[in-house]
């Protein structure tokens, strides 16, 4: 668990060693370099140079009597200080970035599954009459509350699936292969491909006519077979 934890701080802006240091301030409160570097294992130097980092990114503070002392700032304040200046940040980049070209027509393809679960997400947000989705009940939980959202403005969700159950969604119970996403937004979008949770995942994506067209035939041919129980 903990190696997951400095993995997902290094999301923040924080070196491996800076996070581990960090978790070990969080752990223990205020600590010399000295403490530290016998805490950790890592170099009186390194230490020195790592917290350094960490005063600059706002997440210890130093305290100068005797000896100098490093203070964890709170877990969830530093989380929320950065996540505001990133917000910052990305707003100015908004408003600032050129004009784009966008080709819908042509075929994408995205890799690793936290890139496809983004682009998912955002063709649900997206969409804006309907959504056809076929997929195991294991994937389509990760864009649960983004239905939910989709089904209180309205939007016609079709679902076939091997167990999932929604409100307000007309859901298909069928086998499925366990790691394939089928996805249409508006019969204008199409998101294909493979959806196991690794980044050897691949997904195309297209807003190429005969690629949705052929889709759109295969999910109606499939939902015709289910009910008519054939």
């Amino acid at each position: 668990m903990e190696r997951k934890l400095l993995e997902e701080l290094t999301c923040f802006g924080l070196s491996r060693q800076e996070a581990s240091i960090y978790v070990e301030l969080i752990k223990h409160g205020k600590m010399t370099g000295y403490e530290l570097s016998k805490e950790t294992g890592i170099s009186r130097s390194n230490v020195y140079a790592a917290c350094a980092e960490l005063v600059s990114k706002g997440a210890c503070y130093l305290e100068e009597v005797e000896s100098t002392k490093y203070i964890p700032v709170d877990l969830e304040i530093f989380l929320k200080n950065r996540i505001n200046r990133l917000k910052e940040k990305a707003d100015f980049i908004v408003a600032h970035k050129p004009a784009e070209v966008v080709n819908a027509d042509g075929y994408i393809t995205i890799r690793g599954s936290e890139n496809i679960m983004d682009k998912v997400k955002q063709m649900i947000g997206c969409t804006s009459a309907r959504i056809y989705l076929l997929a195991s009940s294991k994937i389509i939980e990760n864009f649960e509350s983004e239905l939910i959202s989709l089904a209180k403005r309205n939007i016609k969700i079709v679902i076939l699936s091997d167990g999932f159950n929604m409100a307000n969604a007309k859901i298909y119970k069928t086998e499925v292969e366990p790691d394939q996403i089928r996805f249409i937004s508006d019969s204008t979008f199409v998101l294909t491909g493979q959806l196991s949770g690794s980044i050897e995942d691949k997904c195309l994506y297209s807003g190429q006519e005969n690629l949705v067209s052929v889709m759109k035939e295969y999910l109606k041919n499939k939902i015709f077979l289910l009910e008519n129980n054939l």
